[in-house]
């Protein structure tokens, strides 16, 4: 820790609200690796749903109240650095690490279990429950930086984190496999465009649902078939035809999704951008013996495997566009702008 400076740059959520709750400081104190806690220089950190929805306090259940408005349901402390996705170098360890690991580029799993030394109740998510990497250094559990060997620039692996760590618990909640034919709503954002990297590696057919200016990118992509966000899912592919249907959107057209599901169907839901209130009727889950899984907490080899698929670099990054950090709110506004396809990105070095 000799040559590292006692003040970083970083960007501070001051509470629930608007874009003036985010603060750019130069003044943020560097923070300290504790016992198996490693240090962490974040070279880029990129932008997510999740961001917003904090800031705002999506999460909420009680009409935007702020005590159960994170991914725990428990309330936030501010100050809080956002950013759940990180790459970055490790530049010190804390006790019980092996110095070793100093000069190791990582990547810093989302879901955490393991925080200032002891195994967590229910697990946290970086960013949110503890601070993250909208800043030039954070600490995590030394378990949950995981090296990372790959010719993909620190930009573009800050891609992965995030969204392709949520795309491959989806699919591996809802066994996902060869031949399977796979519907992916919201296909364009970071965790559909994933998602249709991911079910593909694993020989399965995708049907995306995106805008038609998107269409092509991601037939690109993977996807066999595209439909546009206004067709009726019913009629453009018929009653019970799709095996898996991966869900970031809910909205109306929710009960069309189950309508195509074939009888032992999987659903699987990790978003609710469309509206998180939705139609069921009971009949269509039982009589269809449908199943259905909610999926946030990370199964434990969800994020090593995702780590091997990117050296093995069977995906691959979508960076649409990078902001210094700085310039965060603007990267907000492009992102919620949604005019992109993959990952906007937040540059804190030359990455």
């Amino acid at each position: 820790m000799t040559n590292l400076p006692k003040l970083m740059r970083g960007v501070w959520l001051t509470g629930h609200g608007e874009f003036d709750k985010l603060e750019v400081r130069n003044d943020i104190p560097v923070p300290q690796p504790e016992h198996f806690e490693v240090l962490i220089r974040v070279s880029a950190a990129a932008v997510n749903n999740t961001d917003v929805n904090t800031r705002i306090a999506w999460y909420s259940k009680s009409d935007g109240a702020s005590e159960d408005a994170s991914w725990s349901g428990v309330p936030l402390q501010f100050p809080r650095i956002q950013g759940i996705d990180a790459c970055g170098q490790i530049v010190a360890v804390g006790k019980g690490v092996s110095p070793e690991r100093i000069g190791e580029r990582v990547l810093v799993e989302p879901c955490i279990r393991e925080a200032n030394g002891v195994e967590l109740e229910r697990p946290w998510f970086f960013g949110s429950e503890c601070n993250g990497g909208f800043a030039d250094y954070t600490v995590v559990a030394a378990r949950h930086a995981h090296k990372i060997t790959s010719n993909y620039s620190d930009i573009e692996l800050a891609s992965f984190p995030c969204s392709y760590s949520t795309a491959e618990n989806l699919l591996t909640r809802a066994a996902v496999g060869v031949g399977d034919r796979v519907l992916i709503t919201g296909a364009s954002g970071g965790v559909g465009s994933a998602a249709i990297q991911l079910a593909k590696a694993r020989n399965a057919e995708v049907i995306a649902v995106t805008s038609p200016s998107k269409s092509n990118a991601l037939l690109d992509l993977g996807a066999t078939q595209t439909l546009t966000r206004h067709d009726s899912v019913t009629q453009s592919l018929g009653h019970n035809t799709i095996d898996v249907v991966v869900d970031l959107v809910a909205g109306e057209q929710w009960p069309e999704f189950l309508d195509v599901l074939r009888p032992k169907g999987r659903y699987a839901v990790a978003g609710a951008i469309g509206g998180s209130l939705v139609e069921l009727d009971v009949r269509t889950l039982y009589l269809k013996d449908l199943s259905f899984f909610g999926c946030t907490i990370l199964e434990p080899q969800v994020f090593p495997n995702l780590i091997q698929a990117i050296e093995r670099e069977s995906i691959r990054p979508l960076v649409a566009q990078t902001f210094p950090l700085p310039q965060i709110v603007e990267a907000q506004k492009a992102f919620l702008a949604k005019k992109h396809i993959g990952k906007i990105v937040l540059t804190l070095s030359d990455a």
